[in-house]
């Protein structure tokens, strides 16, 4: 071949296919939000029946001090990968939680804050996950509590390593539930 024959450049890019091409993937996008959105509200449709937690602790409860962390979701119980959509239960937060001998306080900001009498409280973990949420081994506080008739697990985090000792400690002592 001669150098004549190689002085002709190909066209890089065909707009109309390119264009087309961005709104297929445009279009498989919104499908699949919109796929997620309606799983979620079926979700939550065959969770109507569960009753809604208290919102606030009692006014006689008598709290601890307050330990910044994340609110990793609640899950079914024994089904780390079954969220609760109702309620805002199945949502992730910044919360702070309190404790004390009447129950368990968690200040969520974002969502519903939520209050879990002691009576309610069924065992206390820690374990690598909650609702879809997995941490290293051991890293997540997780307590199995009762709301209605279904035994649920809700996962907390501390911010600092060092309270989340201090938080699984001081549940399972509080609550005397559960094991390490």
């Amino acid at each position: 071949m001669r150098w004549e024959d190689y002085t002709e450049q190909a066209q890089v890019t065909d707009l109309p296919q390119r264009l087309l091409l961005v709104g297929i993937l445009v279009l498989l996008i919104l499908l699949a939000l919109l796929a997620m959105r309606r799983g979620w509200k079926n979700r939550q449709r065959r969770q109507g029946d569960l009753p809604a937690p208290a919102d606030a602790p009692g006014e006689d409860w008598q709290l601890g001090t307050a330990v910044p962390g994340l609110f990793a979701g609640t899950g079914v119980q024994g089904d780390w990968l079954d969220r609760i959509a109702v309620h805002d239960l199945g949502v992730r937060s910044r919360c702070s939680l309190s404790w004390g001998p009447e129950g368990l306080w968690l200040e969520r900001q974002g969502a519903r804050s939520l209050a879990i009498p002691a009576a309610d409280i069924v065992g206390v973990r820690a374990d690598r996950g909650v609702a879809g949420t997995v941490r290293a081994k051991d890293g997540m506080v997780v307590v199995t509590w009762r709301l209605g008739d279904r035994l649920l697990d809700t996962g907390f985090r501390a911010d600092v390593s060092g309270d989340h000792g201090t938080v699984l400690d001081g549940l399972m002592a509080t609550f005397a539930t559960g094991d390490r």
